[in-house]
């Protein structure tokens, strides 16, 4: 696996690469590697001739100092891995390669960047957009590859992508989880042992609201799913709701795609899942 640290060094190589007429597939992460993160990869290399990751905790996106400071670095783990799973190119940079001092960036894309994670994560959309779209620039991927457990994510790339015109085709992969049904997180890793069992009415209730999801009404769902996180010890939900999968709104019997997402504190950490309900 080559490993860059430098836009301009990791450009000119995947330059030689597309005009000898192969593609690239793309999987941009923040480290802390995990199986969820290799089953992206393994996805694009279907598809793709050459595979790139990205390992890069992006400041811009977080609007807590604090979480940025404790968000797990694992570079030597995150490289092993990427090694066993056959990833053709490793790019790593520093925080003064992607950022000029007193950067500003903001792009309109709309109301959904405020809704459900925007609400409780103002300006992280801004941070996600203003990174992926440098990523984009550098790598000039074909396609890229995200999990669908960051689905608002997905929604507001895929909508900057449209809105710019980027050649990259977008496309989103199951979400992977543990055996016991937890989604698998860069974040878990903060979950003391009691935590992870109490983490897991966050997917147990998804798959309540799925198995009941035709014979009962959304309302009513809506309430029995916010009672069964709510009895839970030490899980502070911060929102559940069936959306559009479109528009994220509360979704309606005319909504072509509909997911269940939850957002909810367990401990310390912050976890985020959801859903296919309806596609």
């Amino acid at each position: 696996m080559k490993i860059f640290t430098t836009k301009a060094a990791v450009g000119q190589y995947l330059s030689q690469i597309k005009a000898s007429g192969k593609t690239v597939g793309f999987v941009a992460t923040m480290g802390a590697l995990h199986q969820g993160h290799l089953s992206l990869i393994e996805l694009a290399q279907k598809h793709n001739d050459v595979i790139i990751c990205s390992v890069f905790v992006n400041p811009s996106q977080f609007n807590d100092p604090k979480d940025l400071e404790k968000y797990p670095r694992t570079i030597e783990a995150d490289i092993k891995l990427l090694e066993q799973g056959n990833c053709d190119i490793l790019f790593n940079p520093g925080v003064n390669e992607m950022y000029d001092d007193n950067e500003q960036w903001h792009l309109n894309i709309g109301e959904t960047e405020h809704l459900l994670e925007g609400e409780f994560r103002p300006g992280h959309y801004q941070g996600v957009t203003q990174v992926v779209y440098k990523l984009f620039n550098i790598v000039k991927p074909d396609a890229a590859y995200f999990g669908q457990k960051d689905y608002q994510q997905f929604l507001i790339i895929s909508k900057m992508v449209d809105m710019l015109n980027m050649p990259v085709k977008m496309v989103m992969c199951p979400i992977k989880r543990e055996t016991d049904g937890l989604a698998m997180s860069s974040r878990n890793i903060h979950l003391s042992a009691d935590d992870r069992l109490h983490a897991l009415v966050l997917s147990k209730t998804l798959n309540f609201i799925k198995d009941k999801f035709d014979s009962h009404g959304i309302p009513a769902l809506k309430q029995e799913a916010a009672h069964l996180i709510n009895a839970e010890r030490g899980v502070e939900l911060d929102y559940f709701e069936i959306a559009d999968g479109d528009t994220l709104h509360t979704a309606t019997p005319d909504s072509e795609k509909i997911v269940a997402l939850v957002a909810a504190k367990v401990g310390k950490t912050r976890l985020i899942d959801n859903v296919m309900l309806k596609s």
